[in-house]
């Protein structure tokens, strides 16, 4: 047995009097006590505020954004010992590596989006800028910056390391400092983790700091400038909402709660065909796998009416081929719950629940386990129900059995399908099993208001589907109504969750400062050379090269429509292009005007450009007709660092007539060398 320490304002701090024990749910023996009352929590507060925040701050996206890397594999080289302490909470290995290999993986890509997405700057550019006069001399625009405040994120107990990693990597990227407080059920795999990160020294002091035990008044200290960050029940996600800290201050609250997540099988399926195969084999790993606790499980499996003996026998199936046991056992496929009292919270809902449905599977005594005493360990047999009258039943679509229990219902059509989705009130993911892309487009019309996530596989996407219950750092993470009404992860989505929105006005010089990013009519600088021979730290913001004029004739015209084949009548017909609303007469092709501007802006010559990698917001807005002239007014607009050699340099580009009109505007995207030694 031993201590399970809390990291407080830079030191670790062991339990006190008021610890509580935790227990390895294998065996029930006592793996040690973790909480502590004793430690001043509105010093914390004010340790992130003013050590960790400010240390952040300082701090580019990209360069939080390589501190996230750099951190994820140092837990990846680690992440051994992390599986081995997971088999206390009962998991097995497969679930240990969705935690840790997830929590790992979900970090690698919020850091990945922050190099990619995100400037190397301080302040975030949110969308375009808005034109607020005519002469476009007052202009207006969104930015985000971080909040001066703490995240205090309260994780559930059954993702100990994906739990706390998922919410850390988006607050820090942000460069908000964190508190973690993690469910003392499972405490010990996250305080493990926790040493790992601070042994790093990747991170600034007071970057983050961890709780273990109570919470203790921390939400008492809380103001505007914080974030409160929950995943866990329904019940105790209320209570939290309601805390009068938070509610007096407009503490920023996001929650991520229990849900009655659900899997439907489409109209168009049948018994024997890869969707009825997949959707039964995912079914089963979703009741099964962490225990069935996993707030994105399968609670219910809604199936045409016709199906549902077939459904019923082919779960049962797999369910009895199930063998549960010691995780650590080779043969076993489902380990315990967490404690012995979560046991007894699913025993008694999965009672009320059959209240109103038949027990088809599970019910009756202890499971044989293997390797484990099934007495002493949380564990339980999955129970599979089936409901013969979902439109009338109330605790399938209310009460949520937090194990691997799941209740079986039949529809009719796609509408009664979505109508017994949308009874859960609200949830993280719903999965629909289909190759019929119009019920999958009626199913989302019906529903989609009431689910985070809406997740469709077939035999098409089967071999590369993420699967029902894996949330993709990549897409938000969360659920309208009963699952919280929250968003995390979603990339740099997630990441705003952290930052304030601000919309800002004023000149676009003074846009530009803020921004670190050229706005359009701002004051250029005229380039002391030209801009492609100078390497990527020699380029300035708003530096622009104004090129000589070219003439646009009828022979350049017929030339590029006859060389390409793009003899479209606007610029081969004058008759018919005077018919066009748009157009006085023949026009040059918009391609060629792309065309004739790089010719004019393009230095030939060996340089420190080294590819052009796309055109942006190409916009045609002025034709060009025979016997006019074009020019080009090339600036440096923002500057992104991609690896230790070159960076992306953006410029706008703007097409300009012999009356300075804009005939036409992008943004040219190339990869120039931070130093150039070739031979010119």
């Amino acid at each position: 047995m031993r201590d399970i320490q809390s990291f407080v304002c830079g030191d670790w701090v062991g339990p006190d009097s008021s610890a509580r024990g935790v227990f390895d749910a294998v065996d029930g023996s006592q793996i040690g006590v973790a909480g502590s009352l004793g430690f001043d929590r509105a010093a914390m507060v004010d340790y992130a505020k003013s050590v960790g925040g400010p240390a952040l701050r300082a701090m580019t996206f990209h360069e939080r954004a390589k501190m996230l890397k750099a951190l994820a594999l140092s837990l990846s080289e680690q992440k051994d010992a992390l599986y081995e302490a997971s088999y206390a909470t009962g998991a097995t290995l497969k679930d240990h590596m969705i935690d840790v290999d997830g929590g790992i993986g979900t970090m690698l890509v919020i850091a990945s989006k922050g190099r990619r997405e995100m400037p190397n700057a301080h302040v975030y550019v949110d969308g375009q800028v808005e034109q607020l006069s005519r002469s476009g001399q007052f202009v207006g625009q969104h930015i985000c910056t971080p909040k001066l405040g703490v995240a205090v994120h309260i994780n559930a107990f059954n993702f100990p390391v994906w739990g706390m990693l998922e919410k850390m990597a988006p607050a820090l990227l942000a460069g908000m400092p964190v508190i973690v407080k993690p469910a003392t059920a499972t405490c010990q795999v996250t305080e493990l983790a926790f040493q790992m990160i601070i042994a790093s020294g990747l991170l600034p002091a007071g970057a983050v700091q961890l709780i273990t035990g109570d919470l203790g008044k921390l939400l008492d200290h809380l103001g505007g400038q914080d974030v409160v960050s929950f995943t866990g029940s329904e019940t105790i996600g209320r209570h939290l909402r309601t805390h009068p800290a938070l509610i007096r201050n407009a503490v920023h609250f996001m929650a991520e709660q229990d849900s009655l997540n659900a899997s439907v099988l489409g109209v168009d399926v049948t018994v024997g065909s890869a969707e009825f195969d997949l959707f039964v084999k995912e079914v089963h790993r979703e009741i099964t796998v962490k225990a069935g606790q996993k707030c994105t499980a399968v609670r219910r499996v809604m199936v045409p009416d016709h199906l549902l003996d077939s459904v019923q026998a082919a779960l049962i199936e797999r369910l009895a081929n199930t063998p549960i046991g010691n995780p650590r056992h080779p043969d076993t496929r489902m380990g315990a719950l967490v404690s012995l009292s979560q046991r007894r919270d699913v025993l008694e809902k999965a009672a009320q629940i059959g209240a109103e449905a038949e027990c088809v599977f599970g019910e009756g005594d202890m499971p044989v386990v293997i390797d484990a005493d099934a007495e002493k360990g949380a564990f339980v047999a999955p129970r599979l129900f089936r409901c013969e009258t979902p439109d009338q039943a109330k605790a399938v679509h209310d009460i949520e059995a937090f194990g691997p229990v799941s209740t079986l219902m039949g529809y009719r059509d796609a509408g009664h399908a979505s109508q017994l989705l949308n009874r859960g009130q609200g949830s993280l993911v719903a999965s629909v099993f289909t190759a019929d892309a119009g019920f999958a487009r009626d199913m989302v019309l019906g529903s989609a208001a009431y689910h985070g996530r809406l997740y469709f596989n077939n035999a098409t996407s089967a071999k590369e589907s993420t699967g029902h219950g894996s949330p993709m750092p990549h897409l938000v993470h969360g659920g309208p109504g009963r699952a919280g009404g929250g968003e995390e992860l979603g990339g740099v989505r997630g990441v705003m969750s952290y930052m304030q929105r601000t919309a800002i006005q004023g000149t676009p010089d003074i846009l530009s400062e803020i921004t670190q990013r050229y706005v359009p009519n701002a004051t250029p600088t005229p380039t002391p050379d030209h801009p492609f021979r100078r390497s990527y730290h020699q380029l300035t913001l708003g530096e622009q090269l104004v090129t000589p004029e070219r003439e646009i004739t009828i022979e350049d015209i017929e030339t590029f429509a006859h060389f390409t084949g793009d003899t479209f009548y606007a610029h081969m017909d004058a008759e018919a292009a005077k018919r066009n609303p748009f157009f006085p007469d023949r026009v040059a092709h918009g391609y060629l005007l792309l065309s004739f501007a790089a010719g004019l802006f393009v230095d030939p010559d060996e340089g420190p450009v080294l590819a052009n990698t796309g055109l942006d917001e190409l916009r045609f807005m002025k034709p060009v007709t025979a016997g006019e002239k074009i020019h080009v007014a090339l600036t440096v607009m923002a500057k992104t660092p991609r690896t230790d050699t070159y960076g992306e340099v953006r410029w706008h580009v703007r097409i300009l007539n012999q009356d300075d009109e804009i005939a036409a505007e992008y943004q040219l995207l190339t990869m120039n060398a931070f130093e150039h030694s070739g031979a010119r």
